[in-house]
């Protein structure tokens, strides 16, 4: 079956522009050139380039990384509690459409802003919220996120721990990437399938390259888990579809 894929989920790592070490981590180069050169044989016809946690707020990797990457792609930033709305009209107009809170390594503090930012963007510019976390948090945070206008949740929610929450996050409306295979510790085609089951539009597949820090990175093996776990047309919505219309691509 061939198909095209919008990738939801990948990073550029420019040492251009500035980079943040996270508990001692600094990620492995990976330009514009070497996803394009990684991707080619993909069919990616769109994608988001989401800002990592080694980035901080910086926005111009991002934005030239978007520039570079021309029409179909779009932005995922991390902003300042004090981001004001010219600011954000600013990057909505060089192609960004997401919000991204980092709760697995280091972003608790962000929980008691994450409500009023998020709105924020919503209201300003029709961001969605995007959440970079474990799946067993999910029952604690619940009361904040459900009041979110529009929010994703990153790698599948990550563990086992928590994927019940999760389906329920799906079927009332919430997106979960399918990304990071090689991050989770469960049946990827099992979770693929419950979470169709409750919700056709929440998955988003993406390929999270380069895939920092996973067990191991993507590979095209990961496109075929989710054609076998749903078959022609349900793949189909999940690798292009759904997060098309989700990042508002024309």
């Amino acid at each position: 079956m061939n198909v095209h894929l919008f990738d939801a989920h990948l990073h550029i790592i420019d040492p251009r522009f500035p980079i943040e070490p996270n508990q001692g981590y600094t990620p492995p180069v990976f330009r514009v050139q070497d996803y394009v050169s990684q991707a080619k044989d993909l069919s990616i016809k769109g994608g988001a380039v989401v800002s990592g946690s080694f980035q901080g707020y910086d926005q111009t990797y991002l934005t030239d990384a978007l520039a570079r990457l021309g029409p179909g792609f779009v932005g995922v930033t991390q902003l300042p509690p004090e981001t004001t709305e010219k600011e954000v009209l600013y990057l909505n107009e060089k192609g960004v459409r997401g919000i991204r809170f980092n709760l697995k390594r280091g972003g608790e503090a962000q929980i008691s802003h994450i409500k009023r930012l998020a709105e924020s963007v919503y209201h300003w510019a029709g961001w969605h919220t995007e959440l970079y976390m474990d799946a067993a948090m999910l029952k604690e945070l619940r009361p904040v996120i459900k009041t979110l206008p529009a929010v994703s949740i990153d790698h599948l929610g990550l563990t086992n721990t928590g994927f019940e929450t999760l389906l329920s996050f799906a079927a009332e409306g919430g997106r979960v990437k399918a990304t990071g295979f090689g991050r989770v510790n469960f049946d990827v085609k099992q979770a693929l399938q419950l979470l169709y089951r409750e919700n056709p539009e929440a998955l988003l597949f993406g390929t999270d390259l380069p895939s920092t820090r996973a067990p191991r990175s993507f590979r095209g093996s990961d496109i075929a888990i989710i054609k076998d776990a749903l078959g022609e047309k349900e793949s189909r919505q999940v690798l292009y579809k759904n997060a098309k219309r989700w990042y508002r691509i024309e």
